[in-house]
């Protein structure tokens, strides 16, 4: 157990909900009975007098959690991905000792800095000094520890000109960026942090992530939820995909990533149903695109970022060799540059597949893009044939990235066009 941070064990979490039943014909002569005295003499006046049933209550059990099972090493850093409602901030409440786990064990090793959500561990009413201090001694630890990171926590949250104001008064950016540097920098054994840092800047969240990854050197534990699968797979040594608060998969961010990418489409992805849009160049119809999507709810990535999407394609013939290609085009419409696949993919007549396309370190310029789609076969050496083309969608943004001394990515448009490297597929499921 020496080199297990956390040991989760069949860990399952109920709620009691509420529902409002329709009306009296929904409830029951026992329930109404069980329900109180009070309850039955109102509903029945209610009934006599014509009028409509008052609405009542019934419970319900919603189990947030069930049955979880994973360990987590020393010094690993583990990211926890899934829809929302799949039980991610439940499970760092659990972890956090914020809320008691229905079933199950947990054992922790260590004392836990958690950042959960806007607010969480801080007084309103106390000032940003204080409330440093206040969570320092809720880690157990002594005023001269805290004294001694006081004043890297202050340079890091960037608060310094408020710090005797309370916190209450703090717009949402500063309290995240108090809130971080207090958790990362007061030493704890394992660092929680959820999807709270999407609400600071650009810069704020390189700095944040890079002070994980110092915290993770040290051999100090992290857990990271995101929706941001890129930073997920550069930052975390292993994944945990959660669904209907199961544990659906835990291993490789590559793998994690594709298997969220399968199974988490829903109303918190970009998708673009593109079968029934009109085509400017038509193909040869061999095959056809159905359905673009992101990987994450909010298509923006960094300049640095690999560019990734999922497409759904059907094959109307049988195709032996299937390459996707794609353009990526600016705000005006003018190609910026473009890549080809593979051409692998063997496809039979009738079927259906989904195809994850990624295209590592694209380095684009801070901007508007979208993109051009076509499946055919051949590429731009042998030439090619396109069986399908779909132009003016998966509209994206790619944020600046910020060097070393503090400077932002620039792009002159004289540079022109210019080859991406080739487009990585991946098959993620089919459907004959």
């Amino acid at each position: 157990m020496t080199d297990i941070a956390i040991s989760i064990q069949g860990l399952s979490k109920r709620y009691a909900v509420e529902r409002e039943a329709k009306s009296a014909l929904d409830v029951t002569y026992r329930e109404a009975i069980v329900g109180g005295a009070r309850s039955l003499v109102r509903s029945t006046g209610d009934f006599l007098r014509g009028r409509a049933a008052r609405r009542c209550e019934t419970r319900q059990d919603f189990w947030a959690l069930r049955d979880v099972t994973f360990d987590v090493m020393r010094g690993e850093v583990l990211g926890i991905i899934g829809r929302n409602g799949a039980g991610k901030s439940t499970l760092l409440k659990v972890i956090s000792r914020i809320t008691e786990p229905t079933e199950g064990r947990l054992c922790i090793s260590g004392r836990v800095g958690s950042l959960l959500e806007v607010g969480t561990g801080f007084h309103p009413e106390l000032s940003g000094r204080e409330n440093i201090y206040l969570n320092g001694a809720v880690l157990g630890m002594t005023r001269r520890e805290i004294l001694g990171k006081f004043d890297e926590i202050v340079e890091f949250a960037e608060v310094a000109k408020f710090l005797d104001t309370p916190v209450k008064r703090y717009s949402s950016g500063m309290y995240v960026r108090l809130a971080f540097a207090v958790a990362a920098h007061l030493e704890p054994d394992i660092l929680v942090v959820d999807e709270v840092l999407a609400v600071g800047d650009a810069q704020f969240q390189k700095k944040c992530l890079g002070k994980m990854r110092d915290v993770a050197s040290r051999g100090r534990t992290v857990l990271f939820v995101s929706h941001n699968l890129g930073v997920m797979e550069r930052l975390t040594q292993r994944a945990l995909v959660l669904e209907s608060g199961t544990c659906a998969f835990i291993g490789s961010p590559a793998a994690a990533v594709a298997r969220y990418a399968e199974f988490g489409v829903g109303e918190n992805i970009v998708e673009f149903d593109v079968e029934k849009m009109p085509r400017k160049y038509p193909g040869n119809g061999a095959a056809r695109i159905l359905r673009l999507r992101f990987d994450r709810p909010i298509p923006v990535f960094e300049s640095d970022e690999g560019f990734r999407c999922i497409a759904s394609i059907r094959a109307e013939e049988e195709i032996p060799g299937l390459r996707f290609s794609m353009a990526v085009l600016d705000v005006q419409g003018a190609a910026v540059g473009s890549c080809f696949g593979p051409g692998t993919i063997a496809m039979k007549a009738g079927e259906e597949l989904d195809v994850q396309l990624a295209v590592p370190n694209m380095r684009l310029a801070p901007g508007k893009y979208s993109c051009g789609l076509s499946i055919g076969k051949g590429n731009y050496r042998s030439g090619h044939v396109d069986f399908d083309v779909v132009l003016d969608t998966l509209h994206f943004e790619v944020r600046p990235e910020e060097g070393d001394s503090g400077t932002v990515s620039f792009w002159t448009r004289g540079w022109g066009s210019i080859i991406f490297p080739d487009i990585e597929q991946t098959v993620l499921g089919t459907r004959p």
